[in-house]
């Protein structure tokens, strides 16, 4: 494929502009492919900072991309111009301990995270490793949002492995950070029947407030309400307290300090209940989702509208 002289020349200047730059489908913080993901968390766990491009916005560099670097496929790290490779490499070179020196940061901690499996969950997962056959291990994976992931895979000498009730358990570097001092246990009762997974290092559960609880604390100035909703849905209904909004993007409200008291509002709960979440993932210590949203707001005050 050859590559058009002027979007050649955008890319060369945005390289020229930034020392390192992801391509990848979504963003880092909400990526749409799996690829992706992984490599953003690899960048995420090295601490570095670095631009990224969001090549599902940008038709023409998702295609030109690929002719830059002779590259086939996204996401695609270059760090000072040159190409570094994509997910398979990326991810490689920061278990390893390559990708820091690339990126000019410390070299990462690969001790071994100390983890709890109780005598319940040990028994579960002896008994399937031993369906499974020789050679596997207990495969732990934790998201940005600290949900973990647990799957049986061969055991991989290059990992980072710790034992616990007999229990080999593997990470890679990302997921051993989360990791430690996880709990895993089996339940049996009212959390539900498998095994349950308790983090330490988890950003706190998302709560609910009601909306005269709400009202209380935005007058006192201690939480900021975040209405999700777009402007027409807000017209038909508004909270009757000061709010803010989603109207020219998010980046403005994740860019406010970790330990901010958050709440967030749209009709009846869900859709603010998955911005909490969103935010949740991104850090943010005090999330509360306003339940039962509008309709319950105007059980509260006659004077808000219902639709």
């Amino acid at each position: 494929m050859s590559l058009d002289p002027a979007l050649r020349a955008r890319i060369d200047a945005l390289l020229a502009a930034n020392p390192v730059v992801l391509f990848l489908k979504g963003t880092p913080d909400a990526p749409q492919c799996g690829f992706s993901a992984k490599t953003a968390a690899a960048m995420d766990a090295t601490g570095a900072d670095y631009a990224h491009v969001n090549v599902l916005a940008d038709p023409e560099i998702r295609e030109g991309i690929k002719a830059y670097g002779d590259w086939p496929t996204i996401p695609q790290l270059y760090i000072r111009g040159e190409l570094v490779g994509g997910c398979d490499i990326v991810t490689q070179m920061a278990a390893s301990g390559e990708l820091h020196a690339a990126l000019g940061v410390a070299a990462p901690d690969r001790t071994p995270p100390q983890i709890t499996i109780t005598p319940a969950a040990a028994e579960m997962l002896k008994s399937a490793l031993s369906n499974a056959g020789e050679g596997y291990a207990l495969q732990v994976e934790v998201d940005k949002g600290y949900n973990a992931r647990l799957q049986l895979a061969p055991v991989d000498d290059s990992a980072i492995a710790s034992e616990s009730a007999g229990i080999r358990a593997q990470f890679d570097l990302v997921s051993a950070q989360r990791a430690r001092g996880m709990t895993i246990d089996w339940a049996d009762d009212a959390r539900g029947k498998g095994l349950v997974i308790d983090n330490p290092n988890a950003p706190p559960k998302v709560q609910a407030l009601t909306p005269a609880q709400v009202r209380e604390r935005v007058q006192a100035g201690t939480l900021v309400l975040v209405d999700v909703r777009p402007s027409e849905e807000r017209a038909l209904a508004e909270a009757p307290v000061a709010y803010r909004h989603f109207d020219d993007g998010v980046e403005e409200i994740e860019a406010l300090p970790k330990d901010t008291a958050l709440a967030f509002l749209c009709q009846s709960g869900a859709r603010s209940g998955q911005a909490a979440e969103h935010f949740r993932a991104l850090g943010f210590k005090a999330l509360y989702n306003v339940a039962g949203g509008m309709v319950a707001w105007a059980d509260l005050d006659p004077a808000v509208a219902r639709y």
